[in-house]
């Protein structure tokens, strides 16, 4: 494949100007195997996925956003149960000065986020492990990071539909750890003010299971933000932000604050014009 120069990349998407820098991957000839996608993520940059696997979704974009727009000075950030990279890819492309580290277990979805990484020229800054978060020696016990992001897994086993594709089974299931684990990582690896944004489901019983494990953990959740998926609709999830429970003053340690829901769809099944905007500001077309 020919090598392409700056000049000849496009700078609009059906009307919508992209925005950022230019990654040395569309300059280039690192194309997809067989198998892979390369598919447009934040301004320039794009991601690697696998065809018939786990693709990105709205709640890796929001988790991206929410964490990146509460945490807007971050220098060192971590992305738990990272998948083929799209949150920590997200992070890196709107805080250009960060630090990211990812961690991953499975194979497949680490090579696919270390080739985006490479794509995008932020290999410098992106710290690509494998292995599952929990165990020891992933994390140095004096690494501390500003912004701490995660989509966990919502179900246990047993209790849905299982794919037999492994990157969709550990998106969905708990395989490895719950939401009370990625609370637990969190709390012990925030910097002093730091914050933690993660997704999860807004019913009443899974909320409790967060709000039971950023207790033990000794976080406070500051902020949720209702997701509604169609206008008029009940939420199905929620973004949440957390902080240290010994960084607040005491009276902020049991207040959270609930924010409007976002809507992603209006009544026609149309972009809402606010999810537009979200996407948008983590340079995706509206």
């Amino acid at each position: 494949m020919p090598k392409s120069s700056t000049s000849e990349i496009p700078s609009h998407f059906k009307g919508w100007a992209k925005p950022g820098v230019i990654p040395p991957g569309l300059v280039s000839d690192l194309p997809p195997e067989p198998g892979e996608t390369l598919d447009a993520i934040s301004g320039h940059f794009r991601l690697f996925q696998l065809g018939d696997g786990h693709r990105f979704s709205t709640d890796d974009i929001l988790t991206a956003w929410y964490g990146t727009t509460w945490c807007p000075s971050a220098q060192k950030a971590l992305d738990l149960g990272s998948g083929v990279g799209t949150v920590g890819m997200i992070v890196a492309w709107r805080l250009p000065g960060v630090r990211v580290v990812t961690i991953e277990a499975q194979e497949d979805s680490v090579a696919l986020a270390k080739k985006s990484a490479r794509y995008n020229g932020v290999t410098e800054r992106f710290d690509v492990r494998t292995g599952d978060f929990r165990a020891p020696g992933l994390l140095h016990d004096h690494e501390r990071f500003d912004l701490i992001t995660g989509s966990p897994p919502y179900f246990p086993l047993g209790t849905g539909v299982e794919s037999d594709h492994p990157q969709k089974l550990a998106c969905r299931f708990e395989l490895r750890g719950t939401v009370v684990d990625y609370c637990q990582i969190a709390g012990r690896h925030l910097s002093s003010g730091g914050f933690f944004a993660c997704v999860f489901p807004f019913a009443p019983a899974e909320l409790a299971r967060v709000v039971s494990g950023a207790r033990a953990a000794g976080l406070a959740i500051v902020r949720q933000r209702p997701v509604i998926f169609r206008e008029g609709d009940r939420p199905l999830i929620a973004l949440l932000g957390m902080m240290r429970a010994s960084d607040l003053p005491e009276r902020f340690r049991e207040q959270t604050w609930t924010e409007p829901p976002l809507v992603i769809r209006d009544q026609q099944g149309a972009i809402h014009p606010e999810y537009s905007a979200v996407k948008l500001a983590i340079g995706f077309p509206p």
